[in-house]
């Protein structure tokens, strides 16, 4: 039987009368609950920032982005062919080896990635100048082909519908953005022409506005519509068989950086480059990582307020029981196991708190899910609510560790017990 154990659960459970240490405790399961319950809505917050945003640009962009070596801005054109060898190995390719460790002598541990390639898409970008009756608006006409997936996109479709690409003749339709649409005062059924320089010509084209869109990406929504890449082709006068690059679409993202490797080293010509979104994109990225560090940041916080906590109600508690711990120890319990009583004790108060922190956290992070009550300024947060992803690895994560860490806190305050002159603690009570 473990005495220390059965001590320590019956002073727990005891319905004794009220002291100042019960008060103390109750603060403490207190703080506990509340560093938990922001630990796990911090965790599901920033993981709802990263999974939303990076659904959203990545649904526009894809993953991986490939093009002519030469280009070097969207301003710049020069075609790839539009069904290379390594468009069919590359729209069929699933988990690849690789090895974590790049040095020849560590190539002993090779891995599979979590998945494949999920499809890859044609497209062009042109920049024009749409022209109406009261104003201009710079804009990068982003073509879209037959192997469009509208399913990443058409969700963010505010007003309008999808253009319709598929006839035989090259489609006047456009989508473009709420932002272009508020500037230019545009609806859907309106006619714009946009301008475009094609060597030391100057062409303009007529488009029909059938939709609008708003992914909430201020930066890119202002300066892009889609259209038709056969139209594109044809203001640039390639063949029907060239295209500007393409967008490649991964199974699981934490592969980008493998399959993005594998591609350029083993698939591309040495007319074609591949890089990753996150190095075309490279602000947006950084700010989610800034917010990973506030996170961690904010998980040390919560931590040692919970810890400050705990060492003051053990502390009190000892002080408290100084009688019990002078009986116990003229017994013969030694002053390791009477340690052992109070840090089984302070165990059953951080379990109790991060019960109640993690029912706090779970239904304040499903309220906001369901109910959105709290807002966000899309402008600078690129989301309109604050949003919710719960990974319960990650609570399981924040509950042992945390109760791992205060627990071992807890161990050099116990030391205090050895102080005890059981005497004099016997006789002073």
């Amino acid at each position: 039987m473990n005495l220390s154990l059965f001590i320590a659960r019956k002073i727990a459970f005891s319905k004794g009368k009220k002291s100042f240490s019960a008060i103390i405790i109750r603060i403490a399961i207190a703080a506990i609950a509340i560093s938990v319950s922001v630990m796990i809505l911090t965790s599901a917050i920033i993981d709802g920032f990263k999974a939303g945003i990076s659904e959203k640009i990545f649904g526009f962009w894809g993953h991986i982005n490939i093009s002519h070596v030469g280009v070097k801005s969207n301003i710049d054109n020069l075609p790839l062919p539009a069904k290379p060898d390594y468009y069919h190995i590359l729209d069929t390719l699933g988990k690849i080896p690789y090895y974590p460790n790049e040095s020849a002598a560590k190539r002993m541990n090779e891995k599979l990635t979590k998945g494949g390639i999920d499809y890859i898409q044609s497209y062009a970008l042109l920049p024009g100048i749409i022209k109406t009756k009261e104003s201009l608006e710079g804009i990068i006409l982003k073509g879209a082909g037959d192997d469009f997936r509208w399913d990443k996109l058409g969700k963010y479709i505010v007003e309008g519908r999808v253009p319709d690409f598929n006839s035989e003749a090259a489609s006047d339709e456009i989508l473009i953005s709420g932002i272009t649409s508020n500037r230019l005062e545009l609806k859907p059924d309106d006619q714009i022409i946009i301008h475009f320089i094609q060597g030391v010509e100057q062409l303009r084209r007529r488009f029909t506005v059938v939709g609008i869109y708003d992914t909430g990406l201020e930066e890119y929504d202002s300066k892009t519509a889609l259209v038709d890449i056969r139209k594109i082709t044809q203001i640039l006068e390639w063949s029907p068989q060239e295209v500007g690059g393409f967008e490649v679409f991964l199974e699981d993202i934490s592969d980008m950086d493998v399959f993005n490797e594998y591609i350029y080293l083993e698939l591309l010509p040495g007319e074609a480059f591949s890089e990753t979104i996150k190095r075309k994109f490279p602000g947006i990225f950084d700010w989610l990582e800034f917010t990973a560090l506030n996170e961690r940041v904010i998980f040390l916080l919560m931590c040692i307020v919970s810890i400050i906590n705990m060492v003051t109600a053990l502390l009190i508690f000892i002080l408290e029981r100084t009688n019990m711990i002078g009986v116990l120890n003229a017994l013969g319990m030694t002053h390791f196991n009477l340690r052992k009583v109070f840090l089984y004790h302070a165990a059953y108060i951080i379990v109790f708190g991060l019960l109640i922190g993690n029912i706090i956290g779970i239904s304040l992070g499903w309220l906001q899910s369901e109910f959105e009550f709290i807002k966000l300024d899309e402008a600078n947060y690129y989301l309109s609510v604050a949003p919710i992803k719960f990974s319960f690895i990650k609570i399981l994560l924040i509950n042992v560790v945390t109760l791992i860490i205060i627990l071992l806190s807890l161990i050099l305050p116990s030391l205090m017990i050895s102080r005890i002159d059981p005497v004099r603690a016997i006789k002073f009570s």
